[in-house]
């Protein structure tokens, strides 16, 4: 996978000095502080109260791709079906370079510089960038909502200045989510894998508010490997909502398939 195209496509469809409190579940009282600090159940709870109603997403914005070896800036299309569907169109000048079409059992794909296409499911596609997904993860990614259910599970939580980290560790995995203590929208996500040398990292900066609904305005992606250093920011442009969409997906003739190892 030399090309910035594939990781660009997949990835789409995916210091400080404050005083830090650590805590349990529960909600605790900072004597230093004189202070409470919310239980996780209550942040994430919070959290989920944001509503995130709508149809269909029509997102047109611009991205920047790095890695250790190159670099690319290229216009994105991204529309979503929410819970069936998300089509992903990278143009570079104009001109369609690649094209994705991501559902819940399959991901589908297909690059115009090598004239390559690519059908398979998420194992292999988990594999390659380092940490598990599936359709829902990758359409939370790009909703700024977390990647994984957060019910499920049980956080401690650290407060720094306006934001509540929400961290948990299972099977040599450690997960970490921040939240902003006005709205509780999520800043920051991140995947751990310290044996395996792996890190992926999502941040939000700015988010923008509609009608049912609360959507990141941009997203910078930070992928670290034993193999070397992904970084993608996607600045959302422009954000249309509840459209009637279309999702065209097909492989121009004379392609030929790949498969990811």
């Amino acid at each position: 996978m030399k090309n910035w195209s594939y990781l660009l496509v997949f990835v789409l469809l995916l210091s400080c000095k404050s005083k830090a409190v650590l805590v349990d579940t529960n909600t605790t009282k900072d004597d230093s502080a004189n202070e409470k600090i919310m239980s996780s159940k209550k942040i994430i709870q919070n959290h989920y109260d944001n509503k995130n109603e709508f149809s269909t997403l029509y997102i047109r914005s611009s991205a920047k791709y790095k890695d250790d070896n190159q670099s690319q800036n290229v216009s994105a299309e991204i529309k979503i079906k929410k819970d069936e569907k998300i089509l992903v169109s990278i143009r570079f000048l104009g001109i369609t370079m690649a094209k994705a079409l991501i559902t819940p059992s399959q991901v589908k794909y297909y690059e115009k510089i090598n004239g390559t296409y690519f059908e398979g499911d998420y194992q292999s596609l988990s594999q390659w960038l380092g940490t598990d997904l599936d359709f829902i993860k990758i359409q939370n990614m790009l909703l700024g909502e977390p990647i994984d259910d957060m019910t499920k599970a049980n956080y401690t939580t650290v407060s720094i200045d306006k934001f509540y980290k929400l961290n948990n560790i299972e099977n040599n995995t450690e997960k970490s989510f921040s939240f902003e203590t006005e709205k509780y929208l999520l800043k920051k996500q991140q995947i751990v894998q310290a044996e395996k040398q792996r890190m992926f990292e999502v941040n939000y900066s700015n988010f923008q508010e509609y009608t049912n609904s609360i959507l990141p305005s941009n997203l910078f992606i930070n992928a670290v490997q034993k193999k070397g250093k992904t970084v993608i920011s996607i600045d959302y442009n422009s954000i249309t909502l509840n459209e009637d969409l279309s999702f065209p997906y097909s492989v121009p003739n004379g392609y030929d398939r790949i498969f990811i190892k």
